[in-house]
């Protein structure tokens, strides 16, 4: 049976408990169940491994001796084990994050995790169908992509977190331009479910030779969610892929303490921050009074210049609306060029994210510690025969191709960069007089007269999408004005 099919045969299961309200706390209740089933899969490898290993939870709470057996616990028994035990205990477990690191994850994560099932016969059905995936087997850890996107799919469906996803394409290419190597610290300041990270992972792993070296991978990797449910699966996408103590995975919301108590030590930066959304009130206090803006992808911006180490890197996916606006947003681009070498905008195609959103976005890659002299823009062309993206014809990896064997290197200043029909420089000069106006079209492509009705129908809900956002947008400079902040 396909993964898709597990993740069916159990909404369908959930669907007749009368305890589950909705997608999204189906979702919530598989969750838990993961990570308990990954966290024993890693339990075993690790005493395997290891000698006189102490398990960093009761034994009677890992998912082999309550779980595993089909004819195990069911019924009202595993209901009250359940609610009574298992989750009252692991949210109280005692766990010192020095001393029990790994039991201090699981804290964590049960910490806001809830169980809404009410009838334990399905709920034991839900288990066994859970237990015809072996995490534990090799060849079956790639099965957790496609259950972890499949979940996506349906978070997204069910009209909640649409924000915390990124295409793989976009994931790996981001990856890939950033190149992490081993021993640096990678962090995502807004970690959804993971994706940048385990991507980071896997992209690191290959330079991994010694026991030394994997010992430098388990602390590299750094991630911060605001979300408990994203933070659930974020943790159990770490553990899958062998960050044995994923302490470092924190729920929390990056932005709730002071810019200047973030230490500037990170090397790379690799995320897709909320945009379109506001904080609540209080959040931009702590932030310099002339940077001072209620709008998340603004305030993510800033903090990504600050924890970013003197020629540290990051790559970043930002709106339209970033690019062209003005008031705060004038003032953070101008810090951002004055700050850091911003050498790279790689203009994304419309549909990229649909069908979480359809305003159009753009990748920034920036090196701090040097003044940018000029920004290059390369604009991503759909591939042939592709008018837009869809779940049935999404963006590749491999379109990317072009962008990779463009792109030259850092080291000496992007020297081989040509422009294409695709790829233009501006000066910042240019920028300037332009007032930090980073929307450029390009100049070596023809505005195209598009007839057909299917593109205009897209083009226009897109555009009512922008205009919503730019709405936001004044909403949010109009209230800081009021409050006497602008």
């Amino acid at each position: 049976m396909s993964v898709s099919n597990v993740i069916k045969s159990i909404q369908d299961i959930m669907r007749k408990d009368a305890g589950v309200d909705g997608d999204a706390q189906r979702l919530g209740q598989l969750s838990w169940m993961l990570f308990l089933k990954i966290f024993d899969a890693q339990e075993e490898e690790l005493e395997f491994e290891q000698d006189n290993y102490q398990p960093p939870i009761p034994e009677k709470y890992l998912w082999r001796n309550w779980a595993a057996d089909s004819q195990g616990l069911t019924g009202d028994a595993l209901l009250e084990f359940i609610n009574g035990d298992l989750f009252t205990n692991l949210k109280d477990l005692t766990s010192n994050m020095q001393i029990n690191p790994r039991g201090f994850v699981v804290k964590e994560a049960f910490g806001d995790a809830f169980n809404y099932m009410k009838n334990g016969t399905l709920l034991r059905q839900v288990i066994n169908k859970l237990n015809e995936i072996d995490f534990g087997d090799s060849r079956e850890r790639h099965l957790f992509g496609d259950m972890y996107e499949q979940i996506l799919k349906d978070l997204q469906a069910a009209g909640n977190a649409g924000e915390f996803y990124t295409p793989r394409a976009v994931t790996a290419f981001m990856v890939n331009r950033m190149d992490p190597q081993l021993g640096e610290k990678v962090f995502d300041p807004a970690c959804g479910t993971g994706g940048f990270l385990a991507s980071a992972v896997e992209h690191v792993r290959a330079q991994i030779k010694t026991t030394e070296d994997q010992a430098k991978l388990q602390g590299q990797i750094w991630g911060v969610e605001k979300k408990q449910l994203p933070h659930l699966l974020c943790t159990t996408n770490m553990l899958l892929h062998g960050i044995e103590v994923p302490v470092q995975i924190r729920h929390d919301n990056t932005l709730s303490k002071p810019l200047s108590s973030w230490e500037s030590d990170t090397d790379v930066v690799i995320t897709n921050p909320p945009f379109g959304g506001t904080e609540e009130d209080g959040i931009e206090k702590n932030f310099p009074a002339e940077f001072q803006t209620r709008e998340t992808a603004d305030l993510f911006l800033q903090l990504i210049v600050e924890v970013l180490k003197e020629g540290g890197r990051a790559a970043v996916v930002l709106p339209d609306g970033t690019l062209f606006g003005e008031g705060v947003k004038t003032k953070i681009k101008q810090m951002l060029v004055e700050e850091c070498n911003l050498h790279t905008i790689v203009r994304l195609p419309n549909g990229v994210f649909n069908p979480y959103t359809g305003i159009k976005t753009n990748i920034l890659f920036f090196t701090k510690g040097q003044k940018t002299e000029k920004i290059w823009f390369y604009e991503h062309p759909y591939p042939e025969g592709v008018k837009n993206y869809n779940k049935t014809k999404p963006m590749k990896f491999e379109e990317f191709q072009t962008e990779i064997d463009w792109w030259g290197s850092e080291v000496d200043g992007f020297t081989t960069r040509t422009e294409t029909e695709q790829a233009w420089s501006v000066s910042i000069d240019e920028i300037i007089q332009r007032n930090y106006n980073l929307d450029i079209k390009n100049p070596h492509q023809a505005e195209q007269v598009v007839h057909d009705p299917e593109e205009l129908l897209q083009s226009y809900g897109e555009q009512q999408q922008e205009i919503q956002l730019i709405r936001d947008q004044l909403k949010t400079i109009l209230g800081n004005a009021l409050m006497g902040k602008v």
